[in-house]
C-alpha cells in the first residue's frame, strides 16, 4: 500500500494498529500523521489520547507498555514514536537497551485502543530484521521518498490551487529553481506567493523571481544553466551577484565543479539506460534535479564535459596555490566556456 492509498483507507476508518513511516520526504510524512491525529482525535481528546515518544530517550519497553496500557477518559489513544535505529541497519549509538522481543510479542496481539505510529527518518529499512517483517505483517509500512521531477511540479501546482491561486507558465520551475527541492521550504513560499496574488490570482515567473531569493546552491545551479544555454551575460551577472554577497570563489568553484559532475553522471548513466528514479537513487540526488541534468546534458558531448571537469581541477589548484588571482581565474574560466 502506498501513502495516498493508506490516507483515503484512515479517511474512510480503515486504521491500523501500527504504522511504520519511513524514508526522506519528512514533509509528507508529517501531513500522514496530522491526518492520522485529526482523524482519531478530537479536540478535547488530545490531552489525554495523544502521546509523544523518541526511542534515543525512552526503550521499545515503555512504548508497548504505552500502547497496552488502557486509555483514560478517552476511547483510543494515538503513539508517535520516532525512531533512531530499530527498523535500520544504522548503529544505534544511544545507551538505551531496546528489548526488541517486547514488541515482537506485542505485534502477535496489538490492543485495539492504541493506533502506534513509528516514524523514522531513514530512506530503508532493514529487511533482514525480525521487528520490519513483524511490522509489515501485522500492520502498514509506508514509504516517503522525494517527489520525481513532473510530480514535483504538479505538488506545487496542487499547493497553490488549495491556496486558492494558481502558478502561470514557467512559475512552478522558477520556484524549484530558486527555492529548491524542499517541500517544507516550497509549501512556505507557495503561501508567501500566493498571498501576494491574492484570492484567485496568478503568479507568473516574474513574480517568482522577485520573491523568492535563490541560495549559493540554486544561484550556482542556475549558472550552469545559463552556461549551458550560451547566456553567458547572464551566467556572469550571477557571478557578480555572488561576489557581492562575499561568497568565496573557491566555494563557487567547487559547486560549479560538482554540477558538472553531476551532469556527466547522469549523461553516463542515461546511456545504459538508468530510469530517472534510478539515477536519483544511484549518485543520491532528488529526482528533479536529475531531470534537470538529465536536459543540461543533452547540451554537451561527453569529451566536453571531461575537459570541462579536467579544467576546473587545473584552476582549483592554480586558486589554492595562488598560481592566478581567484575572481579573476574563475571569470576567464566562464568566458571560455561562452566561446
Amino acid at each position: 500500500m502506498d501513502a495516498k492509498a493508506a490516507a483515503k483507507a484512515v479517511k474512510q476508518g480503515e486504521v491500523s494498529s501500527v504504522y511504520l513511516l519511513y524514508g526522506s520526504e519528512k514533509y509528507q510524512m508529517n501531513e500522514f500523521a496530522a491526518l492520522l491525529e485529526s482523524q482519531l482525535l478530537t479536540k478535547e481528546d488530545k490531552d489525554f489520547a495523544l502521546i509523544h515518544m523518541d526511542l534515543g530517550e525512552v526503550p521499545i519497553q515503555a512504548v508497548v507498555e504505552e500502547a497496552e496500557t488502557v486509555p483514560f477518559m478517552v476511547p483510543r489513544k494515538l503513539i508517535f514514536v520516532r525512531d533512531t535505529s530499530l527498523f535500520t541497519a544504522g548503529k544505534d549509538n544511544s545507551k538505551i537497551e531496546h528489548r526488541v522481543e517486547a514488541l515482537l510479542e506485542y505485534l502477535d496481539n496489538p490492543a485495539d485502543y492504541s493506533v502506534v505510529v513509528f516514524m523514522v527518518q531513514h530512506e530503508k529499512l532493514d529487511e533482514r530484521k525480525k521487528v520490519v517483517k513483524a511490522v509489515k505483517k501485522v500492520g502498514t509500512a509506508l514509504a516517503f521518498m522525494p517527489l520525481g521531477g513532473d510530480e514535483l511540479l504538479r505538488w506545487v501546482d496542487k499547493q497553490a490551487s488549495i491556496q486558492n491561486c494558481s502558478f502561470g507558465p514557467g512559475a512552478a520551475e522558477a520556484l524549484v529553481r530558486n527555492a529548491g527541492t524542499g517541500l517544507q521550504t516550497l509549501a512556505g513560499e507557495i503561501d508567501k506567493l500566493c498571498l501576494y496574488a491574492g484570492a484567485g490570482g496568478t503568479v507568473d515567473e516574474a513574480t517568482v523571481d522577485h520573491m523568492v531569493a535563490r541560495s549559493t546552491e540554486q544561484n550556482v545551479f542556475a549558472l550552469v544553466e545559463d552556461i549551458a544555454n550560451l547566456r553567458i551575460d547572464k551566467a556572469l551577472s550571477i557571478f557578480y551577484e555572488l561576489l557581492k554577497q562575499r561568497e568565496e570563489p573557491i566555494k563557487i568553484a567547487a559547486l560549479i565543479t560538482r554540477q558538472f559532475r553531476i551532469i556527466l553522471q547522469v549523461k553516463t548513466l542515461s546511456k545504459q539506460s538508468y530510469s530517472q528514479q534510478q539515477i536519483a537513487s544511484q549518485i543520491g540526488l532528488h529526482p528533479y534535479a536529475v531531470k534537470i541534468a538529465g536536459e543540461q546534458a543533452r547540451k554537451f558531448e561527453t569529451s566536453r564535459l571531461e575537459n570541462i571537469l579536467n579544467h576546473l581541477g587545473d584552476l582549483d589548484y592554480k586558486m589554492k596555490t595562488g598560481g592566478v588571482d581567484k575572481v579573476l581565474g574563475l571569470e576567464l574560466f566562464l568566458l571560455r566556456l561562452g566561446a
